[in-house]
């Protein structure tokens, strides 16, 4: 994503944070998105464990990204969807950054997006790798 160290980043599908902690060094500050309570309450005592506190982790339904930290530098997706949800798409930052897998669920294009003068647009395709499905209001139901 070519981080500077300095940006705002939203992270949708925390997992138990080791992503997250990655992000956590690479930039200013990360927000990140967990559907799961269980797994989130993991991922806050993880980045606790190692010293990691430029970060907040929150339980909720990460398509809807968190409007209220908007807009975000860079946006990364650790689950597939055939599109990119518009909530995350209008809480990109003129000239940020969105990499999504792209896909079914199983079988994805891991795709770069920015938000530019022309608009939301496709960069490029950075690898193709396997995710699971990305559930909530703003893709596949629960």
């Amino acid at each position: 994503m070519g981080l500077a160290g300095s940006e705002r980043v939203l992270e949708v599908g925390t997992g138990y944070a080791w992503q997250t902690a990655l992000l956590a060094r690479l930039c200013g500050f990360v927000w990140t998105v967990e559907r799961f309570g269980d797994v989130a309450d993991a991922a806050r005592e993880n980045l606790a464990r190692f010293g990691v506190t430029n970060t907040e982790v929150v339980t909720g339904d990460g398509t809807k990204g968190l409007p209220e930290y908007a807009p975000y530098d860079a946006i990364l997706v650790a689950a597939a969807f055939q599109s990119v949800p518009r909530p995350l798409e209008e809480q990109l930052a003129a000239g940020g950054r969105l990499v999504h897998p792209v896909g079914p669920g199983g079988r994805e294009e891991v795709i770069l997006f920015e938000k530019g003068t022309r608009g939301f647009v496709r960069r490029r395709t950075i690898v193709r790798a396997r995710f699971v499905r990305l559930h909530g209001e703003h893709a596949f139901p629960e």
